[in-house]
Order: structure tokens, then C-alpha cells, then sequence
């Protein structure tokens, strides 16, 4: 049978309605956009650290200052998550992605003319960082709604998009400050993000719909049917043929009324019921904001997974080029060096899609193999000397971050979590619990680093970080089948209870009550003859 597609018009947008998820179509389209958002939006935050030493030198501020800058942005991009999922439920994804998009754009314009780091904090921490929030969330999470059995493998090959983002724009940034200044970079960087409100506007949303609504609805006469089924069963039914009256154990039916009777009520009972018999159920109202996933048990384990893994995701990132520089490697090696790191990634996004996209497999413990080979290759890097030294860490770093940033957001549509159901409201919440790591992460190295005066203690931070969600990780299949299935078990139990009772509650039929009917009928039929 063919899927069935039908245009709904909404406001400012239309929706398709599938009767499954489609697994492809207009999805491929959706794709893309994400790929594109996702060079924009983490692969400028990743290629920022190019901009480090020269914001230093500019403002006169210490490493763990100019830090903060990122820091408050992926505060602002997690911390507000749950208005991004509001907002979307309540206006569509399309224009909230095409409002971050500008925001994102007139931030980062803006910064390019900021004479404190102050004036960095306000316009790429906040205003960037909301419109990063805006445009990202969204983003995936229509993107998984277009796709199930492929969901893995779409988001991971789509999620590349910053990886080749670092990949391009770490040397391009680069070689551009060195012919206009990093002012006019930043600039130049600003209105290439404009490009995301573009992607915004391919965002169509879908809505699925099951074939059973469809079925054709009862016929009109059902009461009056279910009554002649009712009398036959019970050999009841009676027909006087002098009078014409139809004798049943419906109460609506008594002796002396007419068979026309009847039917005069038609009228009256189809106007009680007009939605039943000329149109579809309405649709039940979506939640702008679900809250029942903190009462999950193994979305919680997640949750805490997320908020100590944040710690290793942009450190290394922000941190690569000041570490090469301090082992006198110079700045065009530098950039090779988080370039070769963005095409590992790559390849890791690639790999941990099409993995988790065989059957059966469980993808939980997959993605716990990689966040603990994760954490070694954090605790690889202080040992790392010289270029060669520090290329091969980068590169094992980038595949391992790979495997793990390309899918821990789209695994909450998966059931050892949430569900697909609730995937919009869980990713808005998961990555708010992120938003205190995406806070403490960067400014907390920095400040090892001032402290110690050795980039090894950031990367030590990171790979604790990421132990601690291992940890929790483990926790979270154990959680889903033990109590879970608990709680479900005792619901059943408790529904089986009150079924029972209801059915021994039913009232029992008297032993007489045909005799009594047929009797009625017979005194009518006498009736009738007399006159």
C-alpha cells in the first residue's frame, strides 16, 4: 500500500501528513539544512579558538577571561533549550530556525566592533548563543521525526557538517586575518551565518497520523441495528402483524408506540454526534513543554550523562592551538592540526551512524564503548610531544568525539530512553542540564591553566568529566528495565483489579425477564385484535 500524503495548511507554514514515518522524502531536504546548521553553528563555536591569542593581545585579558566568551555562549544555547522546544511547538520550527539564524548573524556582526570583552559576553555570549539555541535544537529534532529506521545513520552523516566546517574554516580564518585583521574576519564570519536563516525556511513540518483513523465510520442506523442484534441473541423479537409494532427489550421501545416512532429520534441522534459520523477526531493538544520525562528514571541517568560529558566536548576544541603553540609548534601547523581533528570527527559521526543503524543492536551500550575509549584519548593528550605526537591525539580525539557528538541528542528518540513520542520536550530539557557544564567547562580549564601554567590540567579536567558520565551512561539500561518495568507490571496489576471489579459489579438479569417480555407482548397483540 502506498503511503499517503496530504498538504494541512498551518499558520505561516504547511505540514505533510504521512500515515508513517516517511524514511526519506522531503527528509533529505531536512538533512541538508541540518548539515548546513550544523557547520554554522558548533563548527564556528569550535573553529572560535583561532581567535584566542588575538583577542588577548587586543583587550589585554588573561586566557581564562577571554575563555568566558564561549563559555556564557554555550551557557545561553543550553540554559534557554526548553524555550527553543516551546517555541517551536507553538510557532513551528521553521521560524523560530530563521529567527536564531539573524540573531546569530547580528551577534556575531556586532562583536566584530566590541572595544572590551565585555562587549564579547553580550553579543556572542547572549545574542549568538540564543540564536545557536534557536537554530540547532530544532533543527534535529524535526530531523527525526522524518526518519526511523535510517534515523541513526541520517543524523550522524548530517551531523558532519561541522566537522567539515572546522575542517574549512580553522585554515580559511587563519589566512584571512592575516590579510584583513581579525575584526573584519569575525565580520565576514557573521554574514556567512545569515545562511542558517535560509535552512530555517526548508524546515517543513510532518505530521504522522495512523491509517485506523481513516476507516470508514459506522452506519447512521447503528443504535437501531444494535437493538435488532440484541433481540436476536436472546430470541426476544417479536412483530405483531396487525399492528405493525416491533416489540424489543429496548427500553425505548413500548408496547403501543408505533414503528415510525423510532425513527423520527434519527434526526435528533445524529445531531448529538455530528463529529463521529461526518468527520475525524479531533487531535489531542500537544504539550508546549512535557516535564513528565524528570519522572523517568533512565532519562535522568542520561541527563547527569550529558551535563559531566559537556565537559570534554569543547575544551579540547578551544584549547588544541594554545597547547601546540606552547610546544613551539608554529600557527600554520596549529591550524592543521584542529583541521586534521575535524575530519577524524568525520569519519567517527560515519562510523557510530552506521553501526548504530544495524539491527538488533543496542545502542546505549555502543555509545557507552565510545565515551569511555573518549576519555582515554583526553587523558592521551599532556603526553603528547611535538607535532606528530600531538596530530595522532588529535586525530584518535576527533574519531572518539565523533562517535559520541553525533549521537547522544538523537538517542533520546530511542526507547532505553524516552521515545520518540516525547523527544521534542526530552532534548529541551537534556541539553538545559547541560547548560551548567557549557558554563563551568571552558572557564574552569582556564583557570587550571593560569594556575598551573600547563594546558595538560584542562585536558585532565575534561577526561574526569567524561568519566563521571560513563558512569551514569551505565546506569541508564538498568534503570529503564528494573524499575520500569516495575512500575508497569504494578499498572497492570491495578488495571486487571479494577476490570474485575467492574465486571462483578454487573447487574445479573432476573431468571424471568424473557417470560416477562414476551408476556408484554402478547397482552399488546390481544390489545390490538380487540380494537
Amino acid at each position: 500500500s502506498k503511503m499517503t500524503v496530504k498538504a494541512v495548511k498551518m499558520p505561516c507554514t504547511s505540514a505533510n501528513v504521512y500515515t508513517k514515518v516517511p524514511d526519506g522524502g522531503w527528509g533529505w531536504t531536512v538533512a541538508f539544512a541540518f548539515f548546513v546548521v550544523e557547520a554554522l553553528t558548533y563548527g564556528i563555536i569550535k573553529s572560535f579558538g583561532v581567535f584566542f591569542n588575538d583577542l588577548m593581545e587586543s583587550f589585554d585579558e588573561t586566557n581564562s577571561r577571554i575563555s568566558w566568551i564561549i563559555s556564557i555562549c554555550v551557557f545561553v544555547q543550553t540554559f534557554t533549550a526548553p524555550l527553543s522546544t516551546v517555541l517551536s511547538n507553538r510557532f513551528g520550527h521553521r521560524l523560530v530556525v530563521m529567527a536564531g539564524g539573524l540573531l546569530v548573524s547580528t551577534g556575531m556582526v556586532v562583536a566584530s566592533f566590541a572595544r572590551t570583552v565585555v562587549d564579547m559576553y553580550v553579543t556572542i555570549g547572549i545574542v549568538s548563543g540564543l540564536g545557536y539555541c534557536l537554530s540547532f535544537l530544532p533543527t534535529v529534532t524535526i530531523l527525526s521525526q522524518y526518519f526511523d529506521k535510517r534515523r541513526s545513520l541520517v543524523t550522524a552523516v548530517a551531523s558532519t557538517g561541522e566537522c567539515f566546517a572546522v575542517f574549512s574554516f580553522a585554515p580559511a580564518i587563519t589566512a584571512l586575518k592575516e590579510q584583513i585583521g581579525w575584526r573584519y574576519s569575525l565580520l565576514s564570519v557573521g554574514v556567512l551565518q545569515l545562511g542558517i536563516a535560509v535552512c530555517g525556511s526548508l524546515l517543513r513540518p510532518i505530521v504522522i497520523r495512523e491509517q485506523e483513523e481513516v476507516k470508514a465510520q459506522p452506519p447512521e442506523e447503528s443504535t437501531e441495528t444494535k437493538y435488532m442484534l440484541e433481540n436476536e441473541q436472546t430470541c426476544t423479537s417479536i412483530e405483531s402483524i396487525d399492528s405493525g409494532v416491533e416489540i424489543t427489550t429496548s427500553p425505548s421501545n413500548v408496547p403501543g408506540k408505533t414503528k415510525a416512532e423510532p425513527k423520527s429520534e434519527e434526526p435528533k441522534q445524529q445531531g448529538q454526534h455530528p463529529v463521529e459520523n461526518n468527520s475525524t477526531p479531533p487531535e489531542p493538544k500537544t504539550k508546549l513543554l512535557d516535564f513528565s520525562v524528570m519522572r523517568d528514571y533512565s532519562f535522568i541517568c542520561y541527563a547527569f550523562f550529558g551535563l559531566f560529558a559537556t565537559l570534554g566536548f569543547f575544551a579540547p576544541s578551544l584549547y588544541i592551538i594554545p597547547l601546540s603553540l606552547s610546544l613551539g609548534i608554529g600557527k600554520d601547523h596549529s591550524a592543521y592540526i584542529l583541521s586534521a581533528m575535524a575530519i577524524a570527527e568525520v569519519f567517527g559521526r560515519i562510523s557510530a551512524g552506521w553501526v548504530l543503524n544495524k539491527k538488533p543492536i543496542r545502542k546505549i551500550y555502543i555509545e557507552l564503548i565510545c565515551v569511555i575509549l573518549l576519555s582515554v584519548a583526553l587523558v592521551a593528550f599532556p603526553f603528547a610531544s611535538g607535532f606528530w605526537g600531538l596530530m595522532t591525539c588529535s586525530i584518535y580525539f576527533g574519531f572518539m568525539l565523533g562517535t559520541v557528538a553525533g549521537t547522544h541528542i538523537p538517542l533520546l528518540a530511542e526507547d532505553d530512553v524516552v521515545g520518540i513520542e516525547k523527544m521534542s520536550s526530552a532534548a529541551g530539557v537534556y541539553v538545559f542540564i547541560q547548560s551548567l557544564a557549557g558554563l563551568a567547562g571552558p572557564p574552569l580549564a582556564g583557570v587550571l591553566v593560569d594556575t598551573t601554567k600547563n594546558y595538560s590540567s584542562a585536558f585532565y579536567s575534561c577526561a574526569a568529566g567524561m568519566v563521571l558520565g560513563a558512569v551514569f551512561l551505565a546506569l541508564v539500561r538498568p534503570c529503564k528495565t528494573g524499575l520500569c518495568h516495575q512500575q508497569q507490571q504494578q499498572q497492570q496489576q491495578q488495571q486487571q483489579q479494577v476490570e474485575e471489579s467492574t465486571a462483578g459489579a454487573l447487574p445479573e438479569l432476573p431468571d424471568d425477564f424473557i417470560d416477562m417480555d414476551i408476556g408484554k407482548a402478547e397482552n399488546s397483540g390481544k390489545g390490538s385484535d380487540s380494537v
